[in-house]
């Protein structure tokens, strides 16, 4: 039986990370939704995926598996770059997406938690790499992490087949966020574990 290590990565790990996250992402329902056009999509979501999560590098919040899978979780006091996530859509996302974009986003933040908490911008598992177990490999890494330290966890689901995954980590449904003709977004929260 193959163990699968979880290392934290660093910032010299950047491409290798962002790589796996873009094959991962490339038919995810929001992100293709926002990016439909190939090109676009591949030119766009590296930018994306630094200004949405790249801070978890320099937090101690980047984990991978080798080079098959990355999760990047944002410690509490930590945040996304919203300036650069703000100008990349402007520039890059579809007609549709620019319009009910910033209303997505709205609805975002009202789920968001207040209390201190680790917030998973983006995880995922390269395509030929899938269905291994690797994403529950990464999210009880972190999870294990916020039990010990009392934490909260929080994310945004953008694709409604990882629910199930989650839950299985112990997140619980918040909501559902959904603008027009976009796909529906699912926050969770998670509480800790005591051990």
């Amino acid at each position: 039986m193959t163990t699968h290590t979880v290392e934290t990565a660093t910032a010299a790990d950047e491409a290798a990370v962002f790589a796996v996250l873009t094959l991962a992402f490339s038919s995810d329902p929001a992100t293709r939704w926002t990016w439909p056009d190939p090109k676009a999509y591949l030119a766009a979501f590296p930018h994306f995926a630094k200004a949405f999560g790249g801070a978890a590098f320099g937090a101690g919040g980047a984990h991978r598996i080798g080079s098959a899978g990355a999760a990047l979780w944002l410690p509490p006091g930590v945040g996304s770059d919203e300036a650069a996530i703000g100008a990349l859509m402007q520039r890059t996302a579809d007609a549709q997406t620019a319009t009910d974009g910033p209303q997505i986003m709205q609805q975002m933040a009202r789920y968001h938690p207040r209390e201190p908490h680790w917030y998973l911008p983006l995880i995922g598992i390269d395509p030929a790499h899938q269905g291994k177990g690797l994403g529950g490999i990464l999210m009880r890494h972190a999870t294990d992490i916020c039990d010990r330290d009392g934490a909260l966890a929080y994310l945004e689901s953008s694709n409604l087949r990882n629910v199930p995954l989650y839950q299985r980590h112990g997140f619980e449904i918040l909501g559902t966020i959904q603008v027009g003709g976009s796909p529906t977004i699912t926050p969770m929260l998670r509480k800790p574990r005591r051990r």
